[in-house]
């Protein structure tokens, strides 16, 4: 299974791209999709880029699955809704894509990877680099991916686990401990 982690963001969106084989972890690739080249003001423009930055990476590394963080509401509404649809580029981007998309909150994601879902960010930056055996910290918004992409690795065994105990299918709309998988 190869796995595309996205951490959504107007300015800078973060991708992850690791191999699970059985219980091992694989570093493929990670970095930012930047936005900043474009004009503040032309959002279009801005959510194009990171439509077209998704399907660049999509082509480029094959991934069979994709996970993204859930987006909360922030103190400043219009920085929410500005983010949700920096998100809404990154899944439509992901699902033009042919990839199945799971969701998971930000304190999801730190729990799975540091053990406590208030970990600093530095925290995460240096537990995927030695969960992934990586020379060096990853960036910020490249270490936020690539652990999404860690906690899809370990919650899809659980997916599965419960599909063949139970022999029931996926549904569309199914959750799994507040996590949305679609």
């Amino acid at each position: 299974m190869r796995v595309l982690g996205i951490d959504p963001a107007l300015r800078t969106t973060g991708f992850g791209v690791i191999d699970v084989e059985g219980t091992h972890l694989h570093y493929v690739a990670s970095g930012t999709i930047k936005t900043e080249a474009v004009d503040a003001g032309h959002l279009p423009a801005r959510l194009k880029v990171i439509f077209d930055g998704i399907r660049e990476i999509i082509t480029r590394y094959q991934p069979t699955c994709a996970s993204v963080e859930i987006v909360f509401v922030n103190v400043n509404p219009q920085s929410t809704l500005l983010l949700g649809q920096a998100r809404g580029a990154a899944l439509t981007g992901l699902v033009s894509g042919g990839l199945d998309v799971s969701e998971y909150t930000a304190l999801q994601m730190k729990k799975a990877i540091v053990g406590h879902g208030h970990a600093k960010k530095e925290q995460v930056q240096e537990m995927v680099m030695r969960l992934l055996s990586l020379p060096g910290l990853p960036g910020k918004d490249a270490a936020d991916a690539l652990g999404l992409a860690i906690t899809h690795a370990h919650a899809a065994r659980s997916f599965a686990a419960i599909e063949k105990a139970t022999q029931r299918v996926r549904t569309t709309t199914a959750q799994f401990k507040g996590g949305r998988s679609y």
